[in-house]
């Protein structure tokens, strides 16, 4: 299974959207256009490996195909929009994390679990629909795939995303309880 270039490209195109709020000047390399219409062609990319990599690991028969691709397409759909915010959560955190407050970090984690929960539970609503289109050994087997995929996304995203920070004077504060 040759997942590891999928997470890559998946993450490389988060980070980009990342790095121009990390980093203004790497925005200023490039006009806004031209860096919206390259992101949108490696998200559709990744998005095409990522279908080329299920399909190749699935091993479906033709009649398998006809009803799993419509479905898969519409469980990505659906895990699309999920991961829409998940990216808009991570710029607004890249552009606050220096300077959160409680309340900021109260915030920001409640969303992050939002985002952990919906994804599960586009899972589970999806569970019994393909497993009313195929056997249960073949829905264990895409599930399989997806999660590993997702994990190896959510890794290289870990690696890029700086920790919080507290604000300067609760740094201070804390620093002097030790």
């Amino acid at each position: 299974m040759r997942l590891a270039s999928y997470a890559t490209v998946t993450a490389l195109t988060l980070f980009f959207g990342v790095s121009s709020v990390v980093n203004p000047t790497f925005a200023q390399s490039s006009s806004s256009g031209d860096a919206s219409s390259q992101k949108q062609l490696d998200i559709a990319a990744a998005r095409a490996e990522r279908k080329a990599l299920v399909g190749q690991n699935m091993y479906l028969n033709a009649d398998q195909a006809k009803v799993f691709w419509p479905l898969y397409d519409q469980y990505e759909n659906a895990m699309d929009h999920i991961e829409d915010r998940h990216i808009r959560e991570i710029k607004a955190y890249v552009k606050a994390y220096r300077n959160l407050t409680n309340d900021d970090a109260t915030q920001k984690l409640n969303e992050v679990m939002s985002i952990a929960q919906a994804r599960l539970d586009v899972q589970k609503s999806y569970i019994p629909k393909f497993r009313a289109a195929m056997s249960s050994i073949m829905v264990t087997r895409f599930f399989q795939i997806d999660n590993k995929l997702r994990a190896m996304v959510q890794c290289d995203v870990a690696k890029m995303v700086p920790l919080a920070q507290p604000s300067q004077p609760e740094a201070t504060k804390s620093s002097e309880t030790f």
